[in-house]
């Protein structure tokens, strides 16, 4: 069953926002992330969908909108409280997903966002141990197609 197909299943027979409606486990919350859909998404969150779900693969909605570069849909996942460390079984966070898919702009804002709670965490007032990890790379040409992105 396609994601497009998934999420009309779930509104035509009203199932819950975290049922998994099929084998891997993702639930409506996951296909809306991983389709880039924010609106849908936005929709899913304030009927109470559980943004932390993991699928079969260890992936929860974030590792999702990560991967397919939404930036739209990670601000959402964010601002609704997403935990932004999480791994996959891979042992691979969204922002690791980021970097790999070749979305340097999704990865910078989740970096970012990892750097600002630390500063919360640890009560620091110095931001500058954050500013090297912006800046990196991390090997973002070695794995680019002719159209200069990268494949996942």
């Amino acid at each position: 069953m396609g994601q497009v197909d998934s999420l009309k299943h779930l509104l035509e027979t009203g199932d819950s926002v975290n049922a998994p409606p099929n084998p891997f486990e993702q639930s409506p919350v996951h296909l809306a992330a991983g389709g880039g859909c924010a609106c849908l998404l936005l929709w899913q969150l304030q009927m109470g969908a559980d943004l932390n779900q993991q699928d079969v693969f260890g992936e929860a909605p974030l590792h999702k909108a990560a991967k397919v570069g939404s930036l739209e849909c990670l601000s959402l996942l964010v601002a609704s409280d997403a935990q932004i460390d999480l791994c996959n079984k891979n042992g691979q966070t969204a922002e690791d997903l980021a970097w790999s898919c070749g979305f340097p702009e999704c990865a910078k804002f989740l970096t970012s966002i990892k750097c600002m709670q630390a500063k919360k965490t640890s009560e620091r007032s110095d931001t500058d141990h954050c500013v090297p990890v912006l800046r990196q790379k991390r090997s973002f040409g070695s794995a680019e197609n002719i159209n200069g992105k990268r494949k996942c």
